[in-house]
């Protein structure tokens, strides 16, 4: 009986440390999104204008890109040993949580500074003259369009990672956890970096169509090749947690999620 009880236990907090792992870096890809930078000043080099569907494009990123490659890895893990409704469930609540925390930055952006805090805050670190404020709002307010797009392309490319994994699941057992892992990302990734610059630019902004998918697909190319890159950590993370629940226990949770 304390055996069983015990196996549960490790269970649920395998549940929730991996929840909480994909909430927070969802989360804070969201909020450090506005900042865009420039891959190729990150190593020195120069731009590299790839002309891609008639546009010549940089590697300029959201910062968002730098951690999502860590929910990609655990929404796999979580697809692996809790199934696809493991997935939708941590995926709702993400999305809930997301919008609850624009909604509180929206309310509190529209607060009004107090002008101690303005003063004391007036100048950078060169001198020059700076508003704090308008810094802050700038910052942490995003555009009602980019919230939609990133919403729904967030939604959308979850469900759809889920049903590709779980179908790869019951086609490849539990053998080839690179091909159901890759393979379900490389799809739900495409569709995400289409969805939310289609929706947040082209719906809700003024892109073209061209602009839209030149965008996507310099997106995709890097998603691509990070989901190949991060391959080998989800074997690390199957050798972790076979040795935190025990073989036997990690089985049984495997053939139970494919069901």
């Amino acid at each position: 009986m304390s055996t069983v009880s015990t196996s549960e236990k490790k269970r649920t907090q395998l549940f929730l440390v991996l929840s909480g792992i994909f909430i927070s870096n969802a989360l804070l890809a969201e909020l450090i999104g506005v900042k865009i930078f420039s891959g190729e000043a990150l190593f020195n080099l120069p731009g590299a204008q790839l002309n891609i569907l008639g546009s010549k494009l940089d590697f300029n990123l959201t910062a968002g890109v730098i951690i999502w490659p860590v929910v990609f890895v655990t929404t796999d893990i979580i697809n692996e040993y809790f199934g696809k409704e493991g997935v939708k469930k941590v995926s709702i609540l993400t999305v809930l949580l997301i919008l609850y925390a624009f909604l509180v930055i929206t309310l509190v952006t529209g607060l009004p500074p107090a002008q101690f805090w303005l003063e004391v805050n007036n100048t950078d670190s060169e001198g020059r003259p700076f508003n704090i404020d308008f810094a802050f709002n700038s910052i942490y307010r995003q555009g009602l369009g980019i919230i939609i797009g990133s919403v729904v392309a967030f939604i959308i490319s979850q469900f759809l990672d889920a049903t590709v994994f779980h179908w790869l699941r019951r086609h490849t057992g539990s053998k080839k956890i690179w091909l159901r892992a890759t393979g379900s990302t490389l799809v739900s990734q495409l569709i995400d970096s289409v969805v939310v610059l289609f929706v947040a630019f082209y719906f809700f902004g003024n892109w073209s169509l061209t602009q839209v998918l030149s965008v996507a697909a310099l997106n995709y190319i890097y998603k691509f090749f990070v989901a190949i890159a991060l391959t080998p950590l989800l074997y690390v993370a199957h050798y972790v947690i076979d040795g935190y629940l025990g073989r036997r226990a990690t089985s049984a949770l495997a053939k139970e999620a494919v069901n």
